[in-house]
């Protein structure tokens, strides 16, 4: 109650005195419930946590942060190791991109008024800033929504960095706030786009604010964890999207990840570091429904893309899934039935990993259908996806009976996609494409311009087709190209 108390104090100070100079200010909501309202407090609680954060050496510049937002005493331990990084460095402009938990809305919203209060005081939001970013596109609006509180309820995401970015800092700061309300792909990469245009080279640090899954058992907790972090650290945005809106992946501030990935990205930045995991369970003793909290810097290193290992099976693993794909497609065929594929399988094939499965018959394509994004056990992807290629091929007819023993299957696993930015490096025969513009998507895999004699501007084109765009759309700036490589195997 006491502390309740002196967080109202506090913020009736600062709005009579904001309001004497005829500001427009976003007072502090979650004072004295997320972190202490009183200043002292809560500067000797950031400053001790950042003390206790170590400083890893790094490859290159920060240029954007990942940082959670929970309560202090759950996640302050593991948000010092991201702002650590930057301590004592001055900033002209710090962005905080954080979701929104109190209202929907279809936009990013960017503050409209003039400053955002803490304990430590005012932060001036840099409005000129702001109103250029809102110019860039329709999907970005000066508003109050998402930022001003709902109810009794004041919006924590965003606020819950501040602290930590004033007493971090080197010195004052401008503050670009931004609350995401529709985190889809589109409207994150449209954020992503104007930032990284209006941010050009001046001296700015993004903030993306997140927690990662909610309410489940540590160790489940911590396995579904461990996929975000995994892209995040292999930089494949799109594929975290698409898990994210399914579901399958979980963080609150998924979209504002993704805007800064791909703002940091058009900034140079080519590597993702993870600095520090935990969840409640490691805080508190509950272990039964834990959240997550990753520390993550996206970095311009000075050696470029961090080259992954490539994925490999052994042969009896390969052999496993050509076995999955045809018993999978005959139980489809002949029984009308999902095949079972068991337990007890080798490691590599319980990676969650995207795949393809291409049938054919008498040398000619069958059918061919796959998922991109890891989302299941890749033994379990081979099943699904070999059954589709066989009934849900729109392109041919389901696969009869009597054409079983006259079929060739082919898997393809998928490495994890990576946006092209230049299209020199695409190697014909090592990658495969994505061409995604809008709503219209379309992929190749590496086989195919090998098998059709393509070069690469051929590719590129066919790419588009697919896609349903024009062939020429690969040059459009508004469409983006991934590439992917393949683990390529047969029975033939």
């Amino acid at each position: 109650m006491r502390k309740q108390i002196v967080s109202r104090t506090i913020a009736i100070l600062l709005l009579l005195a904001s309001a004497a100079c005829g500001q427009k200010v976003r007072q502090a909501a979650v004072a004295g419930q997320f972190y202490p309202a009183d200043a002292n407090e809560l500067r000797k609680m950031v400053d001790g946590f950042l003390a206790a954060a170590p400083t890893p050496e790094l490859s290159g510049s920060v240029v954007a942060l990942i940082s959670p937002h929970a309560g202090y005493e759950f996640s302050g331990a593991v948000a010092a190791h991201a702002y650590a990084l930057v301590k004592g460095r001055k900033f002209e402009r710090v962005v905080v991109i954080a979701p929104s938990h109190i209202e929907a809305f279809g936009f990013s919203s960017v503050y409209d008024g003039d400053a955002y209060a803490t304990p430590l005081g005012l932060v001036p939001v840099d409005k000129e800033f702001a109103a250029k970013l809102a110019g860039m596109s329709s999907r970005i609006k000066l508003s109050s929504l998402g930022h001003v509180a709902k109810g009794e309820r004041g919006e924590h995401a965003l606020e819950d960095e501040l602290p930590f970015l004033q007493r971090a800092l080197g010195g004052p700061f401008k503050l670009v706030p931004i609350i995401v309300g529709d985190q889809s792909y589109d409207n994150c990469r449209a954020l992503g786009l104007a930032l990284a245009k209006l941010i050009g080279g001046s001296d700015t640090l993004i903030v993306a604010s997140s927690d990662l899954s909610h309410y489940h058992p540590y160790a489940e907790a911590a396995m579904i964890d461990r996929k975000t972090l995994k892209a995040i650290q292999e930089w494949d945005y799109l594929s975290m999207a698409r898990n994210f809106e399914t579901r399958v992946w979980e963080a609150c501030g998924g979209g504002p990840i993704i805007a800064a990935m791909i703002a940091s990205e058009r900034l140079g930045a080519t590597e993702a570091k993870l600095l520090k995991y935990a969840n409640s369970g490691d805080v508190t003793s509950d272990r039964d429904r834990v959240v997550g909290y990753g520390a993550l810097a996206l970095i311009k290193a000075n050696g470029g893309h961090a080259s992954a290992a490539p994925f490999t099976l052994t042969k009896a693993e390969r052999d496993q899934l050509l076995k999955v794909a045809k018993a999978s497609v005959e139980a489809a065929v002949r029984d009308h039935r999902a095949y079972d594929v068991g337990g007890g399988l080798p490691e590599a094939l319980m990676q969650e990993r995207g795949a393809f499965v291409t049938l054919k018959e008498k040398g000619e394509l069958r059918g061919c259908i796959g998922y991109i994004a890891p989302m299941k056990p890749l033994s379990v992807t081979v099943r699904d996806v070999a059954s589709f290629a066989a009934l849900r091929d729109t392109r041919f007819s389901p696969v009869e009976p009597a054409e079983l023993s006259q079929l060739q299957y082919e898997v393809s696993v998928l490495s994890p996609l990576r946006r092209v930015l230049d299209v020199k490096e695409i190697e014909v025969g090592k990658h495969g494409l994505v061409m995604r513009h809008g709503d219209q998507e379309g992929l190749l895999l590496p086989q195919v311009p090998v098998e059709e004699k393509w070069n690469r501007l051929t590719f590129l084109e066919q790419t588009c087709r697919k896609a349903g765009l024009p062939a020429d759309a690969w040059k459009d700036p508004d469409t983006d190209i991934f590439m992917f490589t393949a683990l390529v195997f047969g029975d033939h």
